[in-house]
């Protein structure tokens, strides 16, 4: 892995919201190489010639850290508050009365392992408790991640849960629903590295709705919704584990192969280009080398520029030029079928005709509906309107 990265390069630590997009897209063995031998993919990008405008602002960090800070005040009350309305508990917790322990250690290992023993010393006793910004230990496709919640709760009958600190604001109880969906992809992570813990912890259970914390309408004022991420927490679990290891990945590559930022960029493009990506346009919003992967998608013509939904429509039909050309009637081209010897004595039979592409046909059918219906939008104005067509079958 340090080869791969470079023998002076530092690695890039894992983060859950890297691996909410590696879950969203397991098929990209380009990230996952990557992102498991911590490659910094935005030093990369802008050595590839294509840097990326992937991540948050400078305000929005300094916007969020603040409000962070205004909802954990008062050791976390307002917080602990927020979390009785929303997702219940047996007592309501006192001002003051809950456990703040210190998560302080050596390195992300010595961190995950005090948090580990703070959850069940929480867990014993019984109490409130508030671990702000713990660290959490998830192995992904042999690589341990080591992940940063916003804080973790533990309620008075054992059962832990996962608070999510959004600097959005909540409008009339309600947020941007694609917003809302990435903070639940992210705390299905949280989820699957504290139920481990859990696992080996007496009475201890992990809440299946995560705790949504943002500003109220366009305030400063904290407010909170549960969010159920049982659904999230199944996909993201089934992704992660489809993830092929990433000594596999390694492995498959020639053995000089480095992603060293220092190299030229002709040597990196050609590295990068060796490991199979699966872009997507929604790779734009989750991943630092989506531009690059576009640039070369478009220059292969491939319809995955288009999108999942078109690439798994099109079936065989990989390029776009391919599927131009059979919405206007070329036809793609078909292996020859074997010869058949026929029979010993007489003509061989003749050959069955060969079905149409059901893709093929329907793009033909698109196409032709698309031009009458430019047609007949020209020449509304001038006349009646021309009769329907027929069906397309």
């Amino acid at each position: 892995m340090a080869a791969l990265r470079g023998p002076a390069v530092p690695p890039r630590p894992l983060d859950a919201r890297a691996l909410a997009a590696l879950a969203a897209n397991p098929g990209c063995s380009r990230r996952a190489l990557l992102d498991g031998a911590g490659v910094d993919k935005t030093a990369l990008a802008t050595a590839l010639g294509a840097p990326s405008g992937f991540g948050q602002s400078q305000f929005a960090i300094v916007r969020g850290n603040s409000f962070e800070a205004k909802v954990k005040a008062d050791g976390g009350h307002e917080l602990l508050r927020l979390l009785y309305e929303r997702l219940g508990g047996p007592a309501a917790p006192d001002p003051g009365t809950a456990l703040v322990p210190d998560l302080t250690a050596v390195g992300p290992e010595g961190r995950a392992a005090r948090t580990a023993l703070a959850l069940r010393e929480a867990t014993a006793a019984g109490a409130w408790a508030l671990l702000d910004h713990p660290m959490l230990a998830l192995e992904v496709a042999g690589t341990p991640a080591f992940l940063e919640p916003d804080a973790v709760v533990v309620r008075p009958d054992g059962r832990w849960a996962v608070v999510e600190i959004k600097s959005f604001p909540m409008v009339d109880g309600s947020a941007d629903p694609a917003k809302v969906g990435a903070a639940a992809r992210q705390a299905a992570v949280y989820v699957l590295a504290l139920e481990r813990i859990a696992a080996v912890t007496e009475g201890a259970s992990v809440d299946h709705r995560a705790l949504l914390v943002c500003p109220k309408d366009f305030s400063n004022l904290p407010t909170a919704a549960p969010v159920d991420i049982r659904k999230q927490r199944s996909v993201t679990r089934r992704q992660l584990d489809r993830l092929t290891r990433v000594e596999e990945l390694a492995d498959a590559l020639p053995a000089d192969t480095t992603f060293d930022t220092s190299r030229p960029r002709e040597e990196l493009t050609a590295a990068v280009e060796s490991v199979e990506a699966a872009y997507a346009p929604e790779c734009l919003a989750a991943c630092e080398l989506a531009f690059h992967c576009r640039d070369h998608a478009r220059a292969a013509d491939s319809v995955t520029a288009l999108g999942r939904g078109a690439r798994s429509e099109l079936g065989a039909l990989t390029t776009v030029t391919s599927a131009l050309e059979a919405a206007h009637g070329t036809p793609p081209p078909t292996p020859a079928p074997p010869p058949d010897p026929g029979p010993a004595h007489g003509a061989a039979p003749a050959a069955p005709p060969t079905p149409e592409d059901p893709t093929a046909a329907a793009l033909r059918c698109a196409a032709r509906l698309r031009a009458e219906a430019l047609a007949e939008a020209a020449g509304r104005a001038a006349g009646p309107h021309p009769p329907e067509a027929p069906a397309c079958p």
